[in-house]
């Protein structure tokens, strides 16, 4: 099962907060999962500060944050897309009523507890406070698609990043 219910509060509570940071030692994960193909190897891991990615593909490694430690350990806020070698990452946020937050963090948990690729974290103290992530092999790299939820008391932020790679 990839859908994991910490029992730590989140150090990461505000999506304005979050940062990139690319090529750091990843820290390390409260909740972690590894997919292996002919392409490598993807480790997807919840952070208390958010997630943290390490994408290997024939000898080369690549490691993406995206926490709300990644500024201050030499990253830069979250932007809307980065581009490094053959990295590119695209992240968008979106305020939406409590609603519709809750029915999204409810997929999550469900798509997480059914497959396989999936890795979910939920946080305590409101069923929609959670980190999901996802990854899939591609010719020469990997893709991963990201989300964070961030529950409020009339609505939430959803804060999602697609990334690519290859060597």
């Amino acid at each position: 099962m990839t859908l994991h219910r910490l029992r730590v509060l989140p150090r990461d509570v505000a999506a304005d907060a979050l940062g990139l940071l690319l090529d750091a030692p990843a820290p390390p994960a409260l909740a972690e999962l590894v997919l292996r193909s002919a392409a490598g190897e993807l480790v997807l891991g919840v952070l208390g500060a958010s997630h943290a990615v390490t994408a290997t593909t024939g000898g080369a490694r690549l490691t993406e944050q995206v926490s709300c430690d990644a500024v201050a350990a030499g990253g830069r806020p979250l932007p809307r897309s980065a581009e490094a070698g053959g990295y590119r990452m695209t992240s968008q946020s979106a305020t939406v009523p409590v609603a519709e937050l809750a029915a999204t963090a409810a997929r999550l948990r469900a798509r997480a507890a059914d497959d396989p690729a999936w890795l979910c974290g939920t946080f305590p103290g409101d069923a929609a406070a959670l980190t999901a992530l996802t990854g899939a092999p591609l010719d020469g790299g990997w893709t991963w698609h990201t989300y964070h939820l961030y529950p409020g008391p009339e609505e939430g932020v959803i804060v999602t990043t697609r990334s690519r790679w290859t060597s």
